[in-house]
């Protein structure tokens, strides 16, 4: 390390993953000095995201046991009699149990088709009656050459007015001002019913060398999620202005699965009316009860004396038939027999119906190149306002003061001690000792290369969400979000498809292995066969375990100083809003005074006094980063 960290800063954060860059952003808005550190080579941490290159980097780095470096010996000389050090972990340990299949050959001499990803006019979050999307931040304000960089502009102004055209019509929709007759109408509207669709595409061979070959058009991300469209993170995007750093677009499909069939969910007043999937009784019973949830609260004696049932069992006196029960629990709900009660099962599907019609026909965003892009959103914006990022930078441990029992400083691996005010550790770094009286609960993940949709239309550029109930006694609902290239986060021809559950077996292929079989044919098996299938090809798999240390109380965490935070990382729910709430908590610790996150204001507006802290950002510069993390480099998209 050429120069040396500054000694003393406000804030220490140690972790970049979703919850801790919202809290140096926060910290760093609020004028306060902040140190964001990661041991690792990349942003994100359980959050992040990669190139296919990169993630077999990450996948080697978990199956062996690789070495964590040489730690400086002589750091317990810099801790005084009267403090004591709280060593962290050398080396993460939040992820086993890490296979990898690869169904397609491993070599061909066949022509590699130059794969490019259509972008599909991105849409820009904006604030609730506004009409104009949010531009990319102009950083001349500041030397941001090595910040975390934002994705290219919209292609055209044609296609900028087309997308604040039919945002403008769909924020018509909401249903915070509609009387009782119109409410019904919307929700007419915006109600998913089962429907088949069209058949499948021609089939287009692909080898593993393609794969590689193409591997900088992936964007994989380690944790599986969407936004809602009127979530926690969507507001404090609109609200921070950090949106302009990112742009989404709408999850085009809801999808069901009933009796070994995948099917459609509509979202639009044409498909409900010409759908044959149910009848004219059912959709009206329907609506009764999706009219009942949206103020359920206001109607207590219907739900009182279910309360303590499962939601699917409180379906049953509400007079549904069993496909609307299927379909509000598992397409609506998102949810299954045994995992919810009926307060959840009511509060998840008022909260489906209140963000359909926002953005879109769907409840969801989903962020081009992925949700590892999150988190460097919030890092970019604590160093614009002057945060200090070291990545590739361990800290050896935290010292505390035994006498007030409160965090003092960090040594790091170069053995510099560094002093702060609060610490925020990502919950990874902590160590078995400190975390001995704590019990995780693990996720299951599954990451997948296809060759095809799981449910063909006749466009491939769907970005589809299906719940798929217990295949089996004692298994668990998987989640599967399927992203097709327009995302950015496959190649043409592939999509890219994240299935997520609670572990209730050793392996997360224990776990997620029958639905991959129900969904989709190995290549091998289409080879031999050379001809169509009614599944979609499955060309290569990961399969991994992830520890889910959402939910953890302080308490159960040995001696921590109450200057100090733990961040959880990733949890197995579809949104973010425990990330969201975790840190805004923290913040206000942190600072009780301070508005958590004001809007970002334009950059020529910013001005550095002179005697004041200055933007500093040790990280790699864009050139570079992809090589070093694997993660994506903005402008070659933007070549691209």
């Amino acid at each position: 390390m050429a120069d040396k960290l500054p000694s003393e800063f406000d804030v220490i954060v140690i972790g970049t993953g979703l919850p801790e860059s919202i809290i140096a952003a926060a910290c760093s808005r609020s004028g306060q000095s902040v140190l964001h550190v990661d041991s690792r080579s990349y942003y994100g941490g359980n959050w992040a995201g990669f190139n296919f290159s990169g993630l077999l980097s990450w996948i080697k780095e978990y199956q062996e046991e690789s070495d964590v470096g040489e730690e400086w010996a002589a750091w317990q000389e810099l801790i005084l009699e009267t403090e004591e050090a709280i060593v962290l972990r050398k080396k993460d340990q939040t992820v086993q149990h890490v296979e990898v299949i690869c169904y397609v050959r491993q070599d061909s001499d066949d022509p590699i088709e130059k794969a490019g990803a259509v972008q599909k006019n991105p849409v820009s979050v904006m604030s609730p009656g506004l009409n104009d999307p949010l531009d990319t931040v102009d950083t001349s304000c500041s030397d941001t050459s090595e910040l975390p960089a934002p994705h290219n502009e919209p292609e055209t102004a044609l296609e900028v007015l087309e997308v604040e055209v039919t945002l403008e019509k769909e924020n018509q929709h909401g249903y915070t001002s509609c009387s009782q007759s119109a409410l019904e109408r919307d929700i007419a509207e915006h109600v998913p019913i089962m429907e088949d669709v069209a058949n499948a595409p021609k089939k287009h061979w692909i080898t593993y060398s393609q794969i590689v070959k193409e591997g900088r058009k992936f964007n994989i991300d380690l944790t599986s999620k969407l936004l809602y469209s009127r979530g926690l993170l969507i507001d404090l995007l609109i609200k921070s202005n950090v949106s302009r750093y990112a742009e989404f677009k709408n999850v085009t499909r809801i999808l069901g699965y009933q009796e070994g069939n995948v099917l459609q969910v509509p979202c639009s007043r044409a498909d409900v009316f010409n759908s044959k999937k149910l009848t004219m009784v059912e959709k009206r019973m329907l609506m009764k009860f999706l009219t009942f949830c949206l103020d359920y609260e206001q109607h207590p004696d219907e739900y009182k004396a279910y309360e303590q049932s499962t939601f699917s069992e409180y379906l049953k006196t509400q007079k549904l038939t069993p496909n609307l029960r299927h379909f509000v629990l598992h397409s609506i709900a998102m949810t299954s027999e045994t995992s919810s009660n009926t307060l959840d099962g009511l509060r998840e599907t008022r909260n489906f119906l209140q963000c359909l019609g926002r953005y879109g026909n769907t409840p969801f965003l989903f962020p081009l190149y992925g949700q590892g892009e999150m988190p460097q959103c919030f890092c970019r914006m604590c160093a614009v306002f002057g945060g200090t990022y070291c990545l590739n930078h361990a800290v050896q441990c935290l010292v505390v003061d035994k006498e007030s029992g409160k965090c003092k400083a960090i040594i790091d691996h170069f053995g510099q001690r560094i002093s702060a005010k609060y610490f925020v550790v990502e919950d990874s770094y902590l160590s078995e000792k400190t975390c001995s009286n704590v019990t995780y609960r693990q996720i299951s993940r599954a990451v997948l290369i296809t060759d095809g949709s799981i449910l063909n239309a006749d466009s491939d550029q769907h970005i589809s969400i299906l719940t798929v109930p217990p295949v089996e006694p004692g298994s668990a609902a998987v989640r599967v979000i399927e992203l097709c290239s327009s995302t950015m986060t496959c190649m043409k021809g592939t999509y890219l498809v994240h299935l997520t559950c609670m572990s209730l077996k050793k392996t997360a292929r224990e776990d997620l292995e029958l639905v991959v079989q129900k969904l989709f044919t190995p290549y091998a098996e289409v080879e031999l066969e050379n001809g169509e299938q009614e599944k979609p090809s499955l060309l290569w798999a990961l399969y991994f375990n992830m520890r889910d240390s959402s939910g953890i109380n302080r308490d159960s965490y040995n001696n921590l100083p109450s200057n100090m935070y733990v961040c959880s990382g990733p949890d197995c729910f579809l949104g973010n809003e425990h990330a969201v709430k975790q840190a805004k908590t923290f913040f206000q610790h942190i600072l009780p005074n301070e508005e958590f996150c004001p809007p970002l204001p334009n950059p020529e507006d910013i001005v550095f006094d002179g005697d004041g802290v200055q933007p500093e950002v040790l990280v790699p510069k864009p050139d570079t980063a992809k090589e070093v993390t694997g993660q994506r480099n903005p402008e070659e998209h933007a070549q691209e």
